[in-house]
């Protein structure tokens, strides 16, 4: 079963559509006692990075999230949901993150095409990962954001993506992952890395 975490900041309809479609079994967790039992668990995320924390925080589920994921359960966090693993963000002042990957999210520098980046780039493969098992080297997925995750360690990159600059696009370590790219967007791609997910075995 995967939980997918409501705290009223995540787009959170065409990633339960995509998941039923691909045949999971999943359920809208609207308070933090939902996450209890879940095999795996989906943080979605748009607009700002201060607002979307605060929500979360205040609906309780910060710890409920690190005790999933320390009882070993796969966490896959989605756009903003990913920048949401990291230590800390400059978006909007600093805002403090879940910690869960070492790292911050800071804004794309003023040399790239356009802020916010809309639309189709590829993933180019850094790192082995069972969440892009069949996922070919430079496949293209789709994004919207305006702000990217600098991760600490280079071994939790997973896939970059040049927009005038590298960003990581997709990261890992353990049983945390987030993408920067939305999936349930990104047709046979995105239904991969999500098909992938839904085969990853807890740990716990």
């Amino acid at each position: 079963m995967i939980a997918i975490i409501d705290y009223g900041a995540g787009n959170l309809r065409s990633v339960t559509n995509t998941l039923k479609y691909l045949g999971a079994e999943v359920t809208i967790a609207g308070k933090p006692e939902q996450l209890q039992g879940a095999d795996r668990i989906v943080l979605p995320g748009v607009g700002a990075f201060g607002a979307g924390i605060t929500a979360l925080r205040e609906a309780g589920f910060e710890e409920p999230i690190k005790q999933a994921v320390a009882g070993g359960a796969p966490l896959l966090g989605i756009c903003l949901g990913m920048q949401y693993l990291f230590d800390e963000s400059e978006e909007m002042g600093i805002h403090k993150g879940l910690g869960l990957l070492p790292g911050r999210v800071v804004r794309f520098p003023p040399d790239v095409p356009k802020v916010p980046h809309i639309g189709w780039n590829q993933l180019h493969i850094q790192s082995k990962s069972p969440l892009l098992e069949g996922v070919a080297d430079g496949s293209y997925a789709y994004f919207v954001h305006s702000f990217v995750a600098e991760p600490a360690e280079p071994a939790d990159i997973l896939a970059q993506t040049d927009y005038g600059v590298m960003f990581t696009s997709i990261a890992g370590r353990g049983n945390v992952f987030g993408i920067q790219c939305h999936p349930e967007k990104s047709q046979a791609v995105g239904q991969q890395i999500l098909r992938n997910f839904m085969e990853m075995a807890s740990d716990g």
